[in-house]
């Protein structure tokens, strides 16, 4: 049930659809002065290193943030510039050996003097240790706080927010096909508690049935609840790579993730134009070979 650690994956392609958008997300909600809550489910550890074993095993991060950061000619394009920024910000200008999860990009972009809080859920013993220790750092007081708890049930008690204004995280790790029902079945309730609610589904694009069914039931859903979305995905592709002759005894390499989505339910109405600029960018930079490309759809 915890074999599962982000730490692996950090930086990735995924990560920087998912950081982008929730970057623009945060951005648009605290325009308006009221308060802000922002839920994450499955928060993870928070911080990651680029220099340690797991990145350095994966190599993930090589073929998305820095892949990224390499490339000058994007960094005109104001989303991901504020995505490289919220990147840069957490290494303090030297060079990157830090990558920031979603709680300190959403944590960056909140507002102390308006209130705004980030309420973080993370099961993971080791993951969820690290998180508060690092969360601790940023000495932010009141904004933030951790419980190890599951994501799914806790966030019921906190819907809707006092100020009837807040943005939810999903994105749990699919590492079991239970996750995906449960996303569905999370939603729904949510949207009974808080329709008018932000809420945003990242999910990994795989040869699996619960996850080819997962966008169009949360399309369904949405539709049903006569509430807008937007559906966003990257694809960067198969790496074309030499075939190599196995030895004796030696597993196939798997491919690694290839592709990712992000669904918003009440997006932001700036959001779509936002996509429309930046993933052909991304694309241009981190695609690599066969089945590259990305989507943007809305509705509702």
């Amino acid at each position: 049930m915890f074999s599962y650690r982000h730490a692996f994956h950090a930086g990735n392609h995924a990560d920087v659809l998912k950081h982008l958008v929730l970057i623009a997300t945060v951005k648009h909600l605290t325009q308006k002065p009221a308060a802000l809550m922002v839920v994450d489910t499955h928060a993870g550890a928070g911080l990651y290193r680029l220099d340690d074993d797991y990145a350095r095993t994966s190599g993930e991060a090589a073929e998305g943030i820095l892949k990224l950061v390499a490339a000058e000619a994007v960094h005109a394009v104001p989303a991901i510039a504020d995505y490289l920024a919220a990147v840069r910000q957490v290494n303090r200008g030297a060079a990157l050996r830090l990558y920031p999860g979603s709680p300190f990009v959403i944590q960056q972009h909140l507002r102390e003097d308006a209130r705004d809080r980030l309420k973080l859920f993370e099961m993971h013993p080791t993951d969820a240790q690290a998180l508060a220790a690092h969360v601790a750092q940023l000495e932010a007081g009141r904004m933030v706080s951790i419980a190890r708890q599951d994501g799914f049930e806790s966030l019921k008690s906190l819907l809707p927010p006092p100020s009837r204004r807040g943005l939810v995280l999903i994105d749990p790790s699919y590492e079991i096909k239970s996750d995906y029902a449960k996303v569905v079945a999370c939603l729904q309730d949510s949207l009974k508690r808080f329709a008018t609610g932000t809420y945003a589904v990242w999910y990994p694009i795989i040869p699996r049935p619960e996850a080819h069914e997962l966008p169009r039931r949360l399309k369904t859903l949405a539709n049903q609840a006569h509430k807008p979305w937007l559906h966003a995905t990257l694809s960067i592709g198969q790496r074309e790579e030499p075939v190599q002759p196995l030895e004796p005894g030696q597993a196939p390499r798997r491919p690694g993730l290839s592709a990712s989505g992000m669904f918003i339910v009440n997006p932001p109405h700036t959001l779509k134009a936002t996509l429309a600029e930046a993933l052909p960018q991304l694309l241009a930079v981190l695609g690599r070979g066969r089945g590259k490309g990305q989507t943007l759809e809305t509705g509702g």
